[in-house]
């Protein structure tokens, strides 16, 4: 048998190990998902959309109000596309999608990076298997997060198909011109990163720049940009013409431009303190400069060489003209190292933009995209046998041998912990382990189904209450678990009663267990703009610091406003007060433009005016909201 062919056989046989077991961390991947499966309430945020759009009723939480209560906008689209090509219940339809999304992430991300690794693997001998993905895979909240119903399956599958095309695109090198339709279908998903997440634009972004250096030709340097921009760019005037924002209501409520980064320092070391995560990460931070070296120390000599020569051949009296500098840029940006430096400063991006905002409430969920990010260049290592070559290429196949086992090791015990110790309780910190609470406070280790969270307290009760009260009004919860405030609407009821408002925290399993007739609305402003647009507490728990007293719901629904049909808590004079302020003209402008009906003019108007509303915010008492507008003080009630 010739040499070649039967080294090309070795070749082949330790690619189709690589193969198999990237394949089986994608098995893996699919089970530990599904053993730990559920869907969490804000999950269940995003249905009650997509519920409207299958019922005719547009992308809004609730009927005759323009709020796009749903920070990825794929997502939202992505559910309804699965809603309405099966017509199964959709608690399903977003299970089976985040299974099939999360695995498949995990696999391509494991072939990109051993694309990446294939041409030194196959002239060393190297195999290469799974690292950095196990490492991923091992952290409890990555496997929590998998099929909450949340984007977070999207957002990981969106990275991995950025890291394979951009690898692709790196392993042509600046002298190989890129074909246009690859280029164009590259930049266009690159270009989805605000869709997906708006703060993925600091992936995207970058991503975006780098292949448009690289562009050869007026198509490829025309057609970029707008191939790329063309979605975002249709969907944002659209938005700020429909929602009468520049982003959705969620960056409104949670204020998302905001810093806080002692809370944000607090909820990365829950992550990586909690599991120890800078472990892994050190050893496979080592085990790459260990393995690059190896490449180096065989190829150093040669290289240096070379590039002595390419700078002798290319210098001049007059120096470098502008083709020489464009054609050096692009040397230095697609090539395989450029890449690995491309993905490991977005995610250190990620990581820091995380950390700014504070965070998040829910255990890890927004650090996830920069770990992954973090670790796609380690997804897979080489390992050589460290009997084989020179004593020193021998040492450092033995410490890449080493470091995958304590990688390996690593992710075998912390994919055996549940979580974080006592996440089920919402401590100082305000971080909690969403997936053990809720399956703590609804008796269900496995709750999917709205209807599984009739089991969470209060929310049996809101539907007997809305069933006992055929004239409609507003419900608040009360102090008893078993028992809500109904405020009823005013005399005369009209034929069939009024509406029914439940005003409550939790969106998803109130708004899902009952009909879209029925208007949901929360304190903190999620799908109600009218509380998104006040003051942030300053020292409100993460993702819950905002707060509208009742009294605003009662004055802004119109019902009864004196007791003895209000609750002991509720002030008849606030709620006056909070009637006069919502004729504060920037109220008034803030209301008309999500509840009036969509005509051109106010979608002109909303367009123009979306920074601007945007900007406003008012303050939750009511009193100082009349001083701030000028509004005299309505008379006291007696």
């Amino acid at each position: 048998m010739p040499l070649s062919t039967s080294r090309s056989r070795r070749v082949r046989r330790r690619e189709l190990i690589t193969l198999a077991a990237i394949l089986g961390t994608g098995v893996l991947t699919f089970w530990a998902a599904w053993q730990r499966r559920w869907i969490a309430d804000d999950g269940l945020i995003v249905l009650r959309t997509v519920r409207n759009l299958l019922a005719g009723n547009g992308p809004v939480f609730n009927v005759g109000e323009r709020v796009e209560a749903n920070t990825s906008t794929a997502w939202t689209y992505v559910v309804y596309g699965g809603g309405r090509l099966t017509g199964i219940q959709l608690e399903y339809v977003v299970l089976a999608i985040a299974l099939i999304l999360t695995t498949a992430a995990i696999v391509i991300a494991g072939l990109g990076t051993a694309l990446l690794y294939r041409r030194r693997a196959a002239r060393t001998g190297a195999l290469l298997l799974p690292a950095g993905l196990l490492v991923y895979l091992a952290l409890p909240p990555a496997r929590d997060f998998a099929t909450s119903g949340l984007e977070t399956c999207l957002v990981i599958f969106w990275i991995a198909v950025v890291w394979l095309l951009l690898v692709r695109w790196a392993l042509r090198g600046p002298t190989v011109p890129v074909p246009t339709v690859e280029t164009l279908a590259f930049g266009f998903w690159a270009g989805l990163a605000p869709l997906v997440r708006p703060e993925l634009v600091i992936v995207g972004g970058p991503v975006l720049l780098a292949l448009w250096l690289s562009c050869r030709g007026w198509r490829q340097v025309v057609g970029l940009p707008i191939i790329a921009a063309l979605t975002p760019v249709g969907y944002q005037i659209w938005r700020m013409g429909y929602y009468g924002l520049p982003y959705p209501n969620t960056a409104v409520s949670k204020d998302a431009g905001g810093a806080k980064w002692s809370q944000g320092l607090a909820y990365l070391w829950n992550l990586f303190g909690t599991y120890a995560l800078w472990l892994p990460l050190l050893v496979l931070a080592i085990a790459a400069v260990v393995a690059v070296g190896l490449r180096r120390r065989s190829t150093a000599a040669p290289r240096a060489e070379s590039e002595s020569t390419d700078r002798l051949s290319t210098a001049g009296p007059t120096g470098r003209s502008l083709v020489d500098r464009l054609d050096g840029l692009r040397a230095l940006v697609q090539r395989p190292a450029g890449a690995v430096l491309l993905m490991l400063g977005t995610g250190l991006l990620s990581l820091v933009y995380a950390v700014r905002v504070g965070g998040d409430f829910m255990h890890g969920r927004t650090l996830l995209p920069g770990v992954f990010l973090l670790l796609l260049p380690m997804a897979v290592l080489p390992l050589t046998s460290p009997l084989r070559g020179e004593r020193a290429v021998r040492i450092r196949a033995a410490t890449v041998a080493v470091a995958w086992v304590l990688i390996v090791g690593w992710s075998a015990v912390v994919g055996s912990m549940a979580g974080m110790s006592g996440g089920w309780l919402v401590g100082r910190s305000g971080i909690v382990d969403e997936r053990a609470f809720y399956t703590l406070n609804t008796g269900n280790s496995h709750p999917i189904l709205a209807s599984d969270y009739l089991d969470y307290p209060r929310m049996r009760a809101m539907v007997e209450a809305i069933n006992n009260t055929p004239d409609g009004g507003v419900l608040l919860p009360a102090g008893d678990f078993t028992y809500w405030y109904v405020v009823p609407p005013p005399d005369p009821i009209p034929e069939g009663g009024a509406e029914h408002v439940v005003y409550f925290l939790n969106l998803g399993m109130t708004s899902m267990n009952v009909g879209l007739d029925v208007r949901v609305l929360d304190q903190m402003g999620l799908a109600y703009p009218l509380a998104a647009h006040t003051e942030r507490l300053d020292n409100g728990r993460i993702g819950h610091d905002k707060a509208l007293f009742p009294d605003w719901v009662i004055a802004d629904t119109g019902m009864v406003e004196e007791h003895p049909w209000l609750p002991q808590f509720l002030d008849e004079n606030w709620i006056a007060q909070a009637k006069a302020a919502l004729g504060c003209q920037e109220i008034q402008d803030l209301l008309v433009s999500y509840r009036s009906e969509l005509t051109f003019a106010r979608f002109v108007q909303n367009f123009k005016r979306a920074f601007e509303f945007a900007a406003f915010r008012f303050d939750r008492v009511p009193k100082y909201t009349l001083e701030e507008c000028g509004i005299p003080l309505p008379p006291p009630v007696e």
